[in-house]
């Protein structure tokens, strides 16, 4: 494998690679030079600029695309058409278009690519979606989340990428939010129909993307759900789900609390998180990794696969249809003509 993008969240791509039998790290890649030198020491595997050259020298079995938004779809569709498979970090795409895209290059066949929407192997969100397919609970009514976070400036300043549309394609539903509105519509069901508003409420000094959104969601089997995330939040709250069925209440908070009507009440409490730097991770992207690789003989695609990820990306995307009518993607790269060196990296590194 090669890891494509060496920046924080690489750090659990390493640590899973590092632990799969009969795998082997063979180059890193990185647009920051510091930082590709610093990730190829460590790791003892040569370091390359771009994925196209690492494609033509180490011609890996399977990449981890772990770069800033705008960068997936180019690599994700070099890779696929090239029979190299594919572990990609979230969201599928920084526009609806360039998904669509990827879902066609992984329809081809020619390699198995995942999405990282890893809390889906959360133990207590396994618990819930095996309780709700089980048909024990009833129909389901419906659900409601929340996201209550803060970020400061300073986050976006150190990673300009992040707070612009031609970059980062949105802002908290894309970087933050999207990890749980893809559980909401897993566990509940597929979404037909999408009413929401995003805006900026406390960093329209900095970026460019919503700080804050709400929306409700209109599932296909009639259930409905509410969603608020914002990044105005005093502190990083627990991310809440509250799922309402005929016969039960199911509660993810960390753990899932599943109160039944007749006064039975059950606790799934989440695994015991690695030690390290990153544990406060957990160890589900560790689980995801493993469980991809140990799918690749399979003939059918990676259960969470771009149509799969392609859910989450066209609610949001819906929401910034209604609120942003009028704009129009900028797809060009962020004018940094009048940056020094460190800050054009900055806008290219996860």
């Amino acid at each position: 494998m090669a890891v494509i993008g060496c920046g924080d969240i690489s750090a659990l791509h390493f640590d899973a690679i590092s632990e799969l039998t009969g795998a082997e790290l063979v180059a890193v890649c990185d647009v920051h030079p510091e930082r590709l030198a610093t990730a190829a020491a460590e790791h003892g595997v040569p370091g390359f600029a771009t994925h196209a050259e690492l494609f033509d020298t180490v011609r890996p079995d399977a990449i981890h695309i772990c770069t800033p938004h705008h960068l997936h779809a180019s690599i994700a569709i070099d890779a696929l058409e090239r029979g190299i498979h594919v572990v990609m970090e979230k969201p599928l795409a920084h526009s609806r278009a360039e998904g669509d895209l990827i879902v066609a290059a992984a329809e081809q066949g020619y390699a198995k690519i995942a999405v990282c929407f890893q809390n889906r192997y959360n133990a207590p969100v396994q618990a819930a979606a095996a309780l709700l397919a089980s048909g024990e609970l009833g129909a389901v009514s419906g659900a409601s989340a929340t996201v209550m976070w803060y970020r400061a400036a300073e986050y976006y300043l150190d990673r300009p990428w992040r707070g612009r549309w031609a970059t980062g394609g949105g802002g908290l539903l894309m970087n933050q939010a999207i990890h749980t509105l893809d559980l909401v519509q897993w566990l509940v069901g597929e979404v037909g129909e999408v009413r929401g508003n995003a805006s900026t409420r406390t960093l329209g000094d900095t970026i460019e993307v919503e700080d804050t959104a709400e929306m409700v969601l209109e599932h296909l089997n009639g259930a409905r759900s509410v969603f608020y995330a914002t990044l105005a939040n005093a502190v990083n709250a627990p991310v809440t789900i509250d799922i309402v069925t005929e016969k039960a209440t199911l509660s993810l908070r960390g753990s899932l609390t599943v109160s039944h009507a007749d006064g039975r009440v059950e606790v799934v409490e989440e695994r015991a998180v690695a030690a390290g730097a990153r544990s406060y991770w957990g160890v589900s992207h560790q689980l995801l990794i493993e469980d991809f690789y140990a799918r690749l003989e399979e003939p059918e695609p990676f259960w969470i696969s771009p149509v799969e990820a392609q859910r989450s990306l066209n609610i949001i995307q819906d929401v910034y249809d209604q609120t942003y009518p009028e704009r129009a993607l900028d797809s060009t790269p962020i004018d940094n003509s009048d940056n020094t060196e460190e800050d054009k990296r900055k806008a290219t590194t996860i």
